[in-house]
């Protein structure tokens, strides 16, 4: 695996492959890689000749009082985990690279509809910060395909919806989420949680399932869905085993607006603390 800085080495490999015809697949990370990027980069080795990976910490989707002075960064241990997975080229820019301007000046991307509300609500200008940097990296990498994990399911949107809207010739390949045996999500913020905060911390996914079961049985017996007072009852539970929750809502699956009695392909959407991490986690759920 090849590393490079700078994007002018990063644009040179790029058109080399291209003027071999070879196909480009991206896996942009923040590093501190688990399982799931290693997932995303497999998933990736499906559909590409060549797998571009970026590690890049972006300061534009933290908000104030957030973790980027501590986000953890183990850039040798990630080279290591992305060779050993095949990757051909990793790029990893300093943010004096992606905003030479700085961030206050920079040209911003902004998706609306699927970035408000979730995440986008409890974390004002993030999904600014995402959609103009993937934006940017997508200008940088050129991708023919780009893999994302669904853990993330407002982010993917997010993205999915941008590529759409600003005719981008990329397919989005959607990655599902990677999980420990206990049923919680991976995730680079894991490593905040304590082992009592681990031992409680899969009560997020465990009430996300007794929701599912709940809607999905109220349908197979076409039952009316009380949707937001099932909601309620989770978002309760979770509180109960000792998490706090951010959110939790049952939605469209596309559009993530409210889900409602005609929806057939819902999400349902949670964020929680436990100790010092956030931790996200979503189902899908298709009622045909």
């Amino acid at each position: 695996m090849k590393t490079v800085s700078k994007i002018s080495e990063l644009r040179a490999q790029v058109k080399t492959w291209r003027q071999q015809g070879l196909t480009i697949a991206f896996v942009p990370t923040m590093g501190n890689l688990h399982a799931g990027h290693i997932s995303l980069v497999a998933e990736a080795h499906k559909h590409a000749d060549k797998i571009v990976a970026s590690i890049f910490v972006n300061p534009m989707q933290f908000g104030l009082n957030e973790d980027i002075d501590n986000y953890p960064r183990t850039m040798n241990d990630d080279q290591q985990k992305l060779t050993a997975a095949g990757t051909d080229l990793l790029f990893t820019p300093t943010p004096d690279i992606i905003y030479p301007k700085g961030i206050t000046k920079q040209s911003f991307v902004e998706v609306p509809n699927v970035s408000e509300g979730y995440c986008g609500e409890s974390r004002p200008g993030h999904f600014r910060g995402v959609a103009t940097v993937v934006c940017k990296l997508f200008n940088l990498v050129q991708p023919d395909v780009a893999c994302f994990g669904l853990k993330d399911y407002q982010q993917v949107q997010v993205i999915q919806t941008m590529v759409e809207d600003l005719s981008m010739p990329i397919t989005i390949i959607p990655v599902a989420t990677s999980r420990e045996e206990s049923g919680l999500a991976l995730s680079s913020r894991n490593g905040y949680l304590s082992s009592e905060e681990k031992a409680i911390a899969p009560a997020l996914q465990k009430n996300l399932q007794w929701l599912a079961e709940q809607i999905t049985t109220g349908f197979a017996q076409q039952e009316s869905i009380d949707f937001i007072g099932l909601a309620k009852q989770a978002a309760k539970a979770i509180n109960h085993a000792g998490l706090h929750t951010d959110y939790l809502h049952i939605c469209h699956a596309k559009t993530l607006q409210p889900a409602s009695e005609d929806d057939t392909q819902l999400v349902i959407l949670a964020a929680a603390h436990c100790g010092k991490a956030r931790l996200i986690d979503n189902i899908q759920i298709s009622l045909t």
